[in-house]
């Protein structure tokens, strides 16, 4: 596969594209016009990211002044969307300009929730930059930036006119970054997709290797999986809750951390474990499959300590979680690998449990 468009569909708007291709960065300015942007634009990046990919754009983009905003979860705040809302000002943005917003799930977060807000909304691009972006939090509308008390408390949906894959980007990852993007295609495997899965745990050298032919399908399958997903369910309502398997202990994990300490893949990669541990335990997942999901994710490679975690803490963070609705966790379980389903009746005592399978202490 050398590339892949998937459509998005939409309740209230038209659909939106997300094309995947080798090699789009170089042709992105005739790109944003295949997708209808032929007014003025306004990057937004990062300065780690704009140095990389600033050379392999096309001139009209690469001597633009871009928008940049400090990278990292715990730059993820109203502050950043501030300073966006300030140069947005500065360089006369109206309703007619479109933010094109190149980097990785930060960025793409704060950006897209600046342009959700600024005047009212103005049309928005992602052009994601890491794996985690690409097949996961550049798709389906979601914006928004951090509390000090939970993740991504602040936000909105704001879904873009197009997204824009080059997955010749990831070559330039850092091989963490990268792995805490793999943890999200693992997400996707296990709510999905048993083959995706067993690709990943077969192949998972040329995964790291980045090798196109391997590389190009699964971003491909992940966009696909979480548009079918996003077009049947836009708001949250019911399916697109399934996509938050591992989330509500991982969210907690980032929280607690002050977002310093765990990528938000690998703090996903602990809550899918300790999920998995959850549904084995009440006898909804077999063995064999919660132990293929904890050797695929080892084999990835090592995950911060959790130990020194407490267990209290957590589960604090837990009651604070957007997914609570009306006092109910909505807690998603898998089934099987490639099934998921999501529940209501978790308790505490279980939550407990599933953190000190996962290393945490639980006593306060």
């Amino acid at each position: 596969m050398e590339s892949a468009r998937i459509p998005v569909g939409r309740t209230e708007a038209p659909d939106y594209l997300v094309e995947v291709r080798p090699g789009l960065l170089g042709d992105l300015g005739d790109a944003l016009a295949r997708h209808g942007i032929r007014s003025r634009v306004i990057v937004c990046s990062t300065p780690t990211v704009w140095r990389v990919v600033a050379p392999q754009l096309p001139p009209p983009l690469r001597i633009s002044d871009p928008i940049l905003l400090p990278d990292g979860e715990r730059y993820k705040g109203l502050s950043a969307v501030s300073r966006t809302y300030d140069a947005l000002v500065r360089a006369g943005a109206d309703r007619g300009t479109t933010v094109v917003a190149i980097g990785g799930g930060v960025l793409g977060d704060t950006a897209g929730f600046a342009a959700a807000t600024f005047l009212r909304g103005l049309p928005l691009v992602h052009v994601p930059t890491t794996l985690l972006a690409q097949v996961d939090s550049a798709i389906g509308g979601k914006v928004g930036v951090n509390h000090a008390l939970g993740k991504n408390l602040i936000g909105a949906f704001h879904p873009p006119r197009a997204v824009l894959v080059d997955p010749d980007v990831l070559a330039t990852l850092p091989r963490r970054e990268f792995r805490a993007g793999l943890y999200e295609v693992v997400k996707y495997a296990v709510i999905a997709s048993r083959p995706l899965f067993d690709l990943l745990a077969g192949r998972l050298r040329e995964v790291f290797a980045r090798t196109p032919d391997v590389l190009v399908p699964v971003i491909a399958e992940c966009c696909g999986i979480k548009a079918r997903v996003v077009t049947a369910d836009e708001r949250e309502t019911g399916l697109r809750r399934i996509l938050n398997f591992g989330h509500t202990i991982g969210h907690a994990i980032e929280a607690v951390t002050r977002y310093r300490r765990f990528r938000h893949g690998e703090a996903v990669a602990l809550g899918m474990v300790a999920a998995a541990h959850l549904a084995a335990r009440r006898g909804r997942l077999a063995a064999t499959d919660r132990d293929a999901l904890a050797s695929l994710v080892t084999a990835m490679g090592p995950l911060p300590p959790a130990a020194d975690l407490n267990g209290g803490d957590l589960l604090d963070a837990i009651r604070r979680d957007k997914k609570v609705v009306d006092g109910q966790l909505h807690f998603v379980l898998p089934d099987a690998l490639g099934v998921v389903n999501v529940v209501t009746d978790v308790t505490e005592g279980e939550l407990a449990r599933a953190l000190a399978d996962i290393g945490v202490r639980t006593s306060r």
